[in-house]
């Protein structure tokens, strides 16, 4: 008769002990806090946004009133909002224009009269096929792929020189972020070297790069950008009007001359279809504010 063998099950390794982190609950928690720090960063974003572009805002509500008489700021506000609609313009930007550009002369019913258009510059360049040069959101959309073409990566994202700041207009393939901690940019970045040095510039490992703080490393590395390359975007006076950069997922050996040649040729298509549109469409932009607010007097 042979003998009797028990069974006895092991105790479970720790390998095999289920983890508190696999509790359905705390997973839940975890979730619902990432959702609301995701939540809170944009909030902190739009405060920024609010803070740096209100008072232009508002500076431009005091001309308009006093300009023309109106009620309140906020009919000024109704004005600068429609006419930025109509011109597909950023509010800021309109509110800038008009902070900054002399008032129409008095009873005057042009603002900008006897002003001669000028040519819309080559964009084929972009190899877009027909482009609205009026509509900005179009054209900086194509510019930014057309770089990614170029450098062959998914990631980038076009900055445009507000007073001195880069501020973000465009962006693909970045998590929020990283587009919220960049909506303006005036620190030690690539972008804001390639804009004060008005030439290209490379960052080949983004890790041990010494151009960045550690929280501004953090941030780009989180995004999954190893290396970036950027490129200031200059008109044919060699003002330098933004900055598009692409993002790498790998470390960078370089470009060839070629590739640089065809980023250089990028960079002065965009800078001088930036300063045409900032003397053409937003100037028309600034003319139909005018008649807008004749219009709403009468």
């Amino acid at each position: 008769m042979g003998d009797n063998v028990t069974n006895i099950p092991s105790a479970p390794s720790p390998e095999d002990q289920p983890s508190p982190q696999d509790s359905p609950a705390l997973r839940a928690e975890t979730e619902e806090l990432r959702a609301t720090a995701e939540q809170l960063r944009g909030q902190v974003s739009e405060l920024e946004v609010q803070a740096r572009t209100r008072p232009r805002i508002a500076m431009a509500e005091g001309v308009l009133v006093e300009r023309y008489r109106l009620a309140n700021a906020e009919a000024a506000f109704a004005l600068l909002r429609q006419a930025s609609q109509r011109a597909n313009i950023k509010l800021h930007q309109m509110a800038a224009a008009v902070a900054r550009t002399p008032g129409p002369a008095s009873g005057a019913k042009s603002w900008f009269g006897g002003r001669s258009q000028q040519p819309i510059p080559d964009l084929t360049t972009l190899e877009a096929g027909t482009l609205d040069p009026a509509n900005q959101g179009e054209v900086l959309g194509a510019a930014l792929q057309r770089v990614l073409t170029v450098t062959g990566t998914d990631m980038g994202n076009v900055q445009l020189l507000d007073d001195g700041v880069l501020r973000m207009a465009k962006h693909t393939g970045l998590p929020r972020q990283f587009t919220d901690y960049f909506a303006f940019v005036d620190g030690k970045t690539s972008c804001s070297r390639a804009a004060v040095a008005s030439q290209q510039v490379t960052v080949k490992d983004v890790a041990s790069s010494a151009g960045f703080d550690e929280e501004t490393r953090q941030v780009i590395l989180s995004a999954g950008s190893r290396a970036c390359h950027s490129i200031p975007l200059i008109d044919e006076q060699d003002t330098v009007h933004g900055v598009i950069s692409s993002h790498h997922a790998r470390p960078l050996v370089g470009f060839t001359q070629a590739q640089l040649q065809s980023l250089e040729a990028i960079s002065r298509a965009v800078g001088t279809w930036i300063k045409w549109h900032q003397h053409t469409v937003l100037v028309d932009a600034l003319e139909d504010l005018h008649r807008l607010a004749l219009a709403s007097r009468q």
